[in-house]
């Protein structure tokens, strides 16, 4: 089947990075052009892409420095610089360091043209981070029985996309329960509207809901993407995973967090930094104010689940209890 959109959407062209415009998305289907990498770098700062969407606009922006330095002198220097802003836009999430590391590993074994060499190394994190997804569904879909209900908050678009997908190979049919999200709402606007679009059963639910269908016995497994899933098992994801987390445990519902790889560079959880956004965010949702002039916002974009809530970590090569992701590196070093 064609991969519904926000799988793809961001794409490389002459004249620079087109990127969907997750904010307004599913009312409005409008693209963004950046024609420099600073465009891009911004793009992610302000939310134009998220989920999977900002590794891909970070190969993108990563080529885009690549003709940008063309000619100077100092142009790996230049490329060099261009990645270290774009993994400073979101520093949670560690697939922007992986999507730069890509593109510059390529241009490192290259002795030919910049453009080409990272335009090439794009090319090869891209499908590398589809390959991996692909893996990830597999896994996943053989830890859920056929006709359950999962309940899953926010959304990496490539990795439930590639569940749904691994799931009708092998005749299992899952339906959803979406949380919405708050404050962009992504779980609405961005989760639902994708399973929907795949054909799943998707019912949506707000944020306040989730431990009480925890609860009813209805929920067969809680099923997240992480950001980043350090080597002592904590899990890494949007805000309100954990509340979800630790409801399932209280309920008895397995919870499986998907991430392509533990991250070596992060051995605890207080390795890892956390995201704080503007508060004023969290006083609208999708541009109506929702709170007085009085109030003020506080918003921490992620939150730290501490492994004894994880039932299972998946990753691109199998899935693992929470105290063994050491075993993950037993057959060497992943790519990136």
């Amino acid at each position: 089947m064609t991969l519904p959109i926000l799988a793809e959407s961001v794409r490389l062209d002459d004249d620079g990075v087109h990127i969907l415009d997750r904010r307004v998305f599913p009312f409005a289907r409008e693209w963004v052009l950046c024609r420099t990498s600073e465009e891009v770098a911004v793009a992610i700062e302000e939310m134009v892409t998220q989920s999977s969407g900002p590794y891909f606009a970070a190969l993108g922006a990563m080529v885009l420095g690549a003709r940008e330095a063309a000619g100077l002198p100092d142009a790996r220097a230049y490329l060099e610089r261009v990645g270290e802003r774009i993994i400073a836009t979101r520093k949670t999430n560690n697939h922007l360091r992986k999507a730069v590391a890509a593109v510059l590993s390529e241009v490192d074994k290259s002795a030919g043209d910049l453009v080409e060499a990272a335009t090439a190394g794009a090319q090869v994190g891209d499908e590398l981070y589809r390959s991996r997804s692909r893996a990830l569904g597999e896994h996943t879909a053989a830890l859920v029985p056929d006709k359950a209900t999962v309940l899953t908050h926010c959304w990496a678009d490539l990795y439930l996309v590639e569940l749904v997908l691994a799931a009708r190979r092998h005749g299992k049919e899952f339906s959803f329960l979406c949380t919405e999200t708050r404050p962009y709402l992504q779980g609405a606007r961005l989760t639902a509207e994708t399973l929907a679009e795949m054909g799943a059963d998707t019912r949506l639910i707000t944020d306040g809901m989730g431990a009480a269908v925890l609860s009813s016995g209805e929920v067969g497994a809680l099923v997240t993407a992480a950001d980043r899933v350090t080597m002592d098992g904590h899990v890494v994801n949007k805000i309100g995973t954990l509340g979800l987390a630790v409801a399932a445990e209280a309920f008895g519902v397995p919870f499986h967090a998907m991430v392509q790889a533990p991250d070596q560079a992060a051995p605890t959880g207080a390795d890892v930094p956390i995201e704080y956004r503007d508060g004023d965010e969290v006083l609208s949702a999708l541009g109506h104010r929702v709170a007085s002039e009085r109030v003020r916002g506080h918003y921490p974009a992620f939150d730290v689940t501490p492994p004894r809530f994880v039932t299972t970590v998946v990753t691109d090569r199998g899935a693992f209890e929470p105290g063994r992701l050491r075993e993950y590196y037993a057959e060497g070093e992943a790519n990136q």
